[in-house]
């Protein structure tokens, strides 16, 4: 749905997307991060910042792809923080798995998602964009910025490399 020059963006709809998306997001972010109040703080920013851009949107079916993309680079940018304090010599806490977090990510799937947490960034956005998304090459590639042969690499590599951490669990 193109937008003419002059239109103005309906709130109601920037409000429906985040009815519609707000969960499946959080899931993806608590996925990408590992605890859920600071992917709460990260989907919360990513739809504020769709809200700040919904004029300037032309595809009003766009804002999915936007606030998605949002999401991710929010992860980003908290594993950054995270490294950076543990360069200075601070532990995060790790990931409390609450009632709350139990919910988002079903139990049987627990093991993956803990050995998930032990991949490079990269490879964790990848798996989860393409197995949780279930997104395509090209839109993983789109979204993280890389060729999609690099999504394919890095998600073989992934897959490999999430196996033997699941292997050295059991």
């Amino acid at each position: 749905m193109d937008r003419n020059e002059g239109d103005v963006a309906d709130p109601a709809d920037a409000g429906s997307v985040f009815t519609m998306h707000r969960l499946g997001l959080l899931r993806l972010a608590v996925l990408l991060i590992g605890d859920r109040a600071t992917a709460e703080d990260v989907v919360q920013d990513a739809f504020a910042g769709l809200h700040s851009r919904w004029a300037e949107l032309r595809d009003v079916a766009s804002a999915l792809a936007y606030v998605r993309g949002s999401v991710v680079n929010g992860c980003r940018m908290v594993h950054r923080r995270r490294s950076l304090i543990r360069r200075i010599g601070i532990l995060p806490d790790p990931p409390i798995w609450s009632a709350e977090s139990a919910a988002l990510v079903r139990e049987d799937h627990r093991e993956v998602v803990e050995a998930l947490q032990h991949l490079p960034h990269r490879r964790r956005e990848v798996l989860v964009l393409r197995y949780y998304l279930d997104l395509s090459d090209a839109e993983i590639a789109e979204i993280m910025g890389i060729s999609p042969s690099t999504v394919r690499s890095t998600a073989a590599r992934a897959l490999g490399a999430l196996g033997e951490l699941l292997k050295e669990g059991t």
